[in-house]
């Protein structure tokens, strides 16, 4: 007895269906588990904690040098926050080309422009997050000094606020900028401590680089919530610090081979 196969039931011919393109949101957890799950970044993160707290303690042990209001121990928090945290997000940039395991990534997901969209997501994120816990550690350190029967000026505002957000993610962004562009942890975070240091030097010899592109003024604006006279000022030293070594950066990612 002979059994002969339809096409329906055997097509020996048929090609194998594509698979579908990995989900943004894949990519995101990814990334976030570079940046928050692995040993080095563990202890950065939990630095990134100290050192807030850490600098929390200095209006709450000195309260002569700080002015007793909500919005001055937030933006004390602010500084501690962003001392540690853009190296974070570099460390996460970068790190895939200094282990080449950026050729597995490219890999797997060859459109590069989403795996940077990926990490600048996880990057914002971090910042949002970090934002958090700048909140809870400054709620403690007005508990503190409020504890010690110190009058504090209950002043946050949306502004504020906001403000204090926008500061948090801008110095992560510019971090995570030179990390896109010098395609090396050592170098862009030398980089990133480094540069900024001496455009404040040479402010203190020109007003024109002190109020446009050194980030000491135009982002402690942004923290201050003060816009008013500085949206210029402000918009050209983001232009200088994210978004142009930024793009470079994409650029040369989507060029670089990484045979």
């Amino acid at each position: 007895m002979t059994t002969s196969l339809s096409p329906r039931t055997l097509d020996i011919d048929a090609a194998p269906s594509a698979p579908g393109p990995i989900p943004f949101s894949c990519l995101v957890r990814v990334e976030w588990a570079k940046a928050t799950d692995t040993r080095a970044a563990r202890w950065l993160l939990a630095l990134v904690a100290l050192s807030t707290a850490g600098i929390m303690l200095v209006p709450v042990l000195v309260p002569t040098t700080f002015d007793q209001t909500y919005a001055s121990y937030l933006r004390v928090a602010a500084f501690g926050l962003t001392i540690l945290l853009p190296v974070v997000a570099i460390l996460m940039l970068t790190g895939e080309w200094s282990q080449r395991s950026v050729i597995t990534t490219f890999t797997q997901e060859p459109r590069r422009i989403r795996v940077l969209n990926a990490k600048l997501a996880v990057s914002v994120l971090l910042s949002g997050g970090a934002a958090v816990l700048g909140g809870v550690v400054t709620a403690a350190g007005l508990g503190l000094a409020a504890a010690s029967g110190r009058t504090l000026q209950a002043n946050l505002t949306v502004g504020v606020i906001t403000g204090y957000l926008l500061f948090v993610v801008l110095n992560v962004l510019a971090g995570v900028a030179l990390a896109a562009l010098l395609q090396n942890s050592a170098a862009a975070i030398a980089a990133c401590f480094a540069l900024p240091a001496a455009f404040a030097l040479l402010g203190t010899a020109s007003t024109l680089v002190s109020d446009w592109i050194d980030t000491s003024k135009p982002w402690n604006w942004v923290l201050e919530s003060n816009w008013a006279g500085h949206v210029p000022q402000i918009s050209v030293s983001i232009v200088f610090w994210v978004a142009v070594p930024l793009a470079a950066g994409v650029v040369r990612t989507i060029r670089r081979d990484v045979g």
